[in-house]
C-alpha cells in the first residue's frame, strides 16, 4: 500500500512539474511574487534583529552591562566572576550624598570606578564632552553637563561631596564633563575613582559584559548558581523592562507584517491558479472523464503549488542572504541622523542586519502555509464542477 501511494505521488509530482514547465511564463511571473516577498521579508526580519542588537549594544554597552551583581563583599574579586562566555567584569561602588559649590547643592549618586577598566568595556568615555576620566590618587570627579550647569562648575572647579548618612566630606576637582542625553542617567550620577574611599565594608556592584554568541540567560544562571547566597544578579531584561518590551513589540510587529504580506501573496497565488484552471479546463475535464478523482486533482494542484513555492522560496532565501551580507559588508545602515535624541541609540546609529532562525525561516515557512491555503480555492472550484459540464463547455 505504501509503495502504491509513493508511486502515485511520484506520478502526480511529475505531471505537476510538466504543467508548470508548459506554463513557463505564467509560472515565472507568479514565482517572482513569492521570490520578492520571501527575499524582502528575510532582509527586513534580519534588519529588525539588527535594530534589536543595536539597541542592546547602545544601552548595555554604554555603562550598565548585560548583568548586574549586587551586594558583593571585598572577598570576591571581579576576576572570580569572569566565567566562560563573559568578556569582562567591572567593579563599582555607589555612595549617595550631596555635591556642593558655594551655596548651591544637589543630591547625587557618586559611582566609584576603575577608569582604565571602564574605558575598555564601556562607551561612556565617548560621551565625555570636556576633559577626561578621573585619575587614581587625584581626588577628581566626572560630572554631567546638567550637574555642571546647575552648580556653575567647569574643568578644574573644586566641589564638596558630603556623604550620607556618615556625613563625611570629600573635596573633588572636576576632571571632565559628560553628556549621554539620557536624563535619568545624567541627572543623578557622577564618577570618581575607587581609591577615594578606604572603607572595606562598602559592598560593591558588578557590571558583567558577556561575549557575542553567549545567551544572557545562560551566563546569569551560572553566576546565580555559583554565588548563591553571596550576591544577587539581575540581567538587563529585569533592570530595563522597557527595552525588553520594546524588542518583543517589534518582533510581534514584524510577525504581523509577514502574515499580512503573505496573505496578499496567497490571494494572488489563488487567483492565478484559478486562471490556470479556467484556461486549461479542457485538460482537467479530460482527466476527470478518464477516471481521475477529485482527490487526485486536488493533490495535483497542491503539488504544483508546493513545487512552485519551494523553488521560489529557495531563490528568495538566497537573495535574502545576499542582501544581508552585502549590507553587512558595506558597514551597515547608518540611522544616526534619525536617532540623535533616542536613548536607545546614544552610542552608535549603525544597524547591522543579522540572520537568525526567526529572520531566516519565518518568511519561507509562512509562504508555504499560505500557499497551501491558496491551493484550496482552485481545488474546491475544480471539485465542484461536474465532468459533463466541463466537457459541454469545451
Amino acid at each position: 500500500m505504501n509503495t502504491h501511494l509513493l508511486s502515485l505521488l511520484q506520478f502526480w509530482t511529475k505531471i505537476s512539474f510538466n504543467f508548470l514547465i508548459r506554463s513557463g511564463k505564467s509560472t515565472f511571473f507568479l514565482s517572482i511574487m513569492v521570490v520578492s516577498a520571501v527575499a524582502a521579508l528575510i532582509f527586513l526580519s534580519a534588519l529588525t534583529v539588527g535594530v534589536h542588537d543595536a539597541m542592546l549594544r547602545n544601552t548595555v554597552g554604554l555603562f550598565s552591562g548585560h548583568i548586574t551583581g549586587y551586594g558583593l563583599n571585598e572577598s570576591i574579586t571581579a576576576g572570580q566572576l569572569a566565567e566562560k562566555g563573559i568578556d569582562g567584569v567591572l567593579k563599582r561602588k555607589y555612595i549617595s550624598g550631596t555635591l556642593e559649590k558655594d551655596t548651591i547643592s544637589r543630591a547625587i549618586t557618586l559611582c566609584l570606578i576603575n577608569p582604565p577598566h571602564e574605558q575598555s568595556l564601556t562607551a561612556l568615555h565617548t560621551k565625555i564632552q570636556q576633559g577626561r576620566y578621573p585619575q587614581s590618587g587625584g581626588r577628581e570627579i566626572l560630572i554631567s553637563r546638567i550637574t555642571a550647569s546647575e552648580l556653575k562648575a567647569e574643568i578644574g572647579t573644586v566641589l564638596k561631596f558630603q556623604n550620607n548618612p556618615e556625613n563625611t566630606t570629600i573635596f573633588l576637582t572636576v576632571s571632565g564633563i559628560f553628556n549621554t542625553s539620557i536624563d535619568n542617567f545624567d541627572w543623578g550620577n557622577a564618577f570618581a575613582t575607587l581609591d577615594i574611599v578606604t572603607d572595606k565594608n562598602i559592598p560593591w556592584t558588578a557590571a558583567v559584559f558577556i561575549s557575542a554568541g553567549t545567551k544572557t540567560g545562560d551566563a546569569l544562571s551560572a553566576l546565580q548558581e555559583k554565588w548563591k547566597g553571596q550576591a544577587t544578579f539581575e540581567s538587563w531584561e529585569t533592570t530595563m523592562p522597557d527595552l525588553r518590551q520594546l524588542i518583543d513589540l517589534e518582533y510581534i510587529s514584524m510577525a504581523i507584517v509577514i502574515v499580512l504580506v503573505f496573505a496578499v501573496v496567497a490571494i494572488g497565488i489563488g487567483c492565478s491558479f484559478i486562471i490556470f484552471i479556467i484556461r486549461n479546463i479542457r485538460e482537467y475535464g479530460i482527466m476527470k472523464a478518464m477516471g481521475v478523482t477529485n482527490r487526485e486533482l486536488a493533490a495535483l494542484i497542491v503539488v504544483k503549488v508546493l513545487i512552485m513555492n519551494a523553488a521560489a522560496s529557495g531563490a528568495g532565501m538566497l537573495l535574502g542572504i545576499i542582501a544581508v551580507e552585502f549590507v553587512t559588508m558595506i558597514g551597515g545602515i547608518d540611522i544616526s541622523s534619525f536617532t540623535s535624541h533616542n536613548q536607545y541609540f546614544t552610542v552608535s546609529g549603525i544597524i547591522l542586519p543579522r540572520l537568525t532562525t526567526f529572520s531566516f525561516f519565518t518568511p519561507p515557512a509562512t509562504a508555504l502555509i499560505f500557499s497551501l491555503l491558496a491551493s484550496l480555492w482552485p481545488a474546491i472550484l475544480l471539485a465542484q464542477k461536474r465532468t459533463a459540464d466541463i466537457l459541454r463547455s469545451i
